[in-house]
């Protein structure tokens, strides 16, 4: 049988699965670089780095009745599951935390200041919401739901513009709803398409949950996220339900950890076309909104990767296959050679301890004992050779 040889076609194709290996390569980048944009979706790395914590996002209807009290009384019920769990924390600092979560609601706020009057969509927020979902500041910072006044605001720089004419205004008071607020921080909104198809394609300001709720925007929790230790697959998935559940189609939850892994790529592409359908009334924030049309995108970069590795994989395995049919060796030739590989390794060992016999001899002066051995040693030698 004729063996098979380096055409010119095979050279070609060659270099072709080579091209497709660099474009796997490139769009595993580009992946990677998307899924890093993600913040919101990160928080479980960004509070353990070794693992062990899972990110739970949780989305309410308006008919769930998902109050501040449920979530009071889950944070209570969760220290004392996790205490009989026997999880504790490990650091050194007795403030340290082994769990973190927030809350928050959409709504709509009319601020004024003497300049102008803007009516702008809001978001009221509570517990560590900015940890969660971090912004880009440009001037000021942030305010928590354990501060002891909740009348901080943070704003947009649009927002900023068109009430002062400028974005560096941090520590000015500003009426929201009749009441004065102090502008804590200003940010930067994110622009592009799909941003604005998220959500984000006008003014937005946050407040505390509070605020919203004293202006009548507000009455029940629309989103609740949490990064709690796992220490069991579904642990921290099953404590959240187990708590927080309403109805089928009032609640979802949402696992977040390992949400743009390669394994759950796949399995959004297994749910392609029937994956936008949603037969509850629940209304996602632009933060989910965004995760989810990424997660399309990352779903399709990754059949394409795939595609990408499988043409020179199977190239590679076809080659295997041919070059097995035409190998010129067989396993008993092979066996043959370490054979007469191992011999020749025993015979210089025989040589060896032949000459170090004969320089030991020759130090202590000749014998012909000593002659007749080294005699002896080297014809062995030479018989197992023959």
């Amino acid at each position: 049988m004729k063996k098979p040889k380096l055409t010119k076609k095979n050279f070609i194709w060659l270099l072709c699965c080579g091209g497709f290996c660099l474009a796997a390569l490139i769009l595993f980048l580009w992946r990677c670089s998307l899924v890093g944009k993600q913040e919101s979706q990160q928080m479980a790395e960004r509070w353990s780095s070794d693992g062990g914590v899972a990110q739970i996002s949780c989305f309410f209807s308006g008919n769930a009745g998902m109050t501040e009290d449920r979530i009071i009384s889950f944070e209570h019920t969760l220290d004392s599951a996790l205490k009989e769990a026997s999880i504790q924390s490990e650091s050194e600092n007795e403030e340290a935390r082994l769990w973190v979560d927030a809350y928050s609601a959409p709504g709509m706020l009319t601020v004024s200041n003497q300049r102008a009057t803007l009516t702008v969509n809001a978001l009221g927020v509570g517990g560590d919401f900015f940890l969660f979902h971090p912004q880009k500041l440009l001037y000021g910072g942030y305010f928590s739901g354990s501060d002891l006044n909740q009348d901080g605001i943070i704003i947009d720089e649009e927002t900023a513009w068109q009430l002062f004419g400028a974005n560096d205004i941090v520590g000015q008071i500003i009426s929201v709803g009749g009441a004065p607020h102090i502008i804590v921080g200003v940010i930067e909104r994110p622009q592009g398409k799909m941003e604005e198809g998220a959500g984000l394609d006008e003014s937005i300001a946050y407040v505390s949950i509070s605020t919203l709720a004293a202006q009548g925007q507000v009455t029940d929790l629309s989103h609740y996220e949490i990064v709690m230790p796992n220490p069991i697959d579904d642990f921290a998935m099953q404590k959240v339900k187990e708590n927080l559940y309403a109805d089928e189609n009032e609640t979802e939850f949402i696992e977040n950890t390992d949400r743009y892994s390669f394994a759950a790529s796949f399995h959004v592409l297994g749910q392609f076309g029937y994956r936008s359908m949603n037969g509850k009334a629940i209304v996602y924030p632009y933060w989910e909104n965004l995760a989810r049309g990424y997660e399309d995108i990352i779903a399709l970069i990754t059949l394409v990767i795939t595609v990408c590795l499988a043409v020179p994989g199977v190239t590679a395995v076809v080659w295997l296959i041919l070059w097995w049919k035409h190998k010129s060796w067989t396993f008993k030739s092979l066996w043959a050679k370490f054979s007469d590989r191992m011999r020749i390794l025993r015979e210089k060992g025989y040589a060896k301890k032949a000459q170090k016999k004969k320089n030991r001899k020759d130090e202590e002066g000749s014998s012909p004992a000593l002659d007749e051995a080294h005699e002896t040693a080297i014809d062995i030698a030479e018989t197992e050779r023959n």
